[in-house]
């Protein structure tokens, strides 16, 4: 059964670089950016850990943990780390699941028969505080992710759940939002006190 938005995320306890855990404890209240990639001591992969740890204060002050995946041990993983950090000029410390035997990777569908029947794709799932996935995003083996992206739609998601809005293609923190045709004007009078600009009925922009 394929996972789904609003779907809450499977629980799991693993080895991971940081000891084992329990994936519900150990998020806790916070937003997790969990991510899969293919395999340690490759390239594409390398430069993603590297840029994750290089934003480790962005998802910090978002609230984010990040988690990696990959079907290799725990000690391979701990040995590319050093890798990682020695290349990308960083300093790893979120924890890189350990998924050998791919339980977690197929709890998840991150293999993918079409790129390899043993390696994960790289999978993107944000999910918030209260265990629900709010987003999926799915990369091939060969090209990396855009965290510029996933960054953005943390801040969307984080936004729409805090103002009771919609967000417009390529919103930015600091763009106008949309009023959801949900919301009456009633509603949106105590809900949005600097008014709106009625575009259509159903498309009403304003500021927060």
């Amino acid at each position: 059964m394929s996972l789904l938005l609003g779907d809450t995320a499977p629980n799991f306890t693993i080895d991971t670089t940081v000891g084992e855990i329990n994936f519900h404890e150990w998020a806790g209240d916070s937003w997790v950016f969990f991510f899969s990639h293919p395999a340690d001591f490759t390239p594409v992969c390398t430069t993603e850990m590297g840029r994750t740890a290089q934003l480790s204060k962005e998802f910090e002050a978002r609230n984010v943990k990040p988690l990696g995946l990959s079907t290799d041990t725990a000690e391979e993983h701990v040995k590319w780390i050093e890798d990682v950090n020695d290349t990308q000029n960083c300093d790893l410390q979120f924890p890189i699941v350990a998924d050998a035997d791919c339980k977690v990777a197929e709890l998840y569908e991150m293999i993918h028969d079409g790129e390899s029947e043993t390696a994960a794709v790289r999978s993107v799932f944000i999910i918030d505080p209260n265990k629900k996935v709010r987003l999926t995003m799915t990369y091939p083996m060969a090209v990396g992710r855009n965290f510029d992206e996933i960054l953005r739609v943390i801040d969307a998601l984080q936004c729409g759940d805090s103002n009771h809005c919609a967000l417009p293609a390529d919103w930015r923190t600091g763009d106008d939002v949309i009023i959801p045709p949900s919301i009456s004007n009633e509603e949106a009078k105590s809900l949005f006190p600097k008014g709106w600009k009625e575009i259509r009925p159903y498309l009403r922009m304003t500021k927060i």
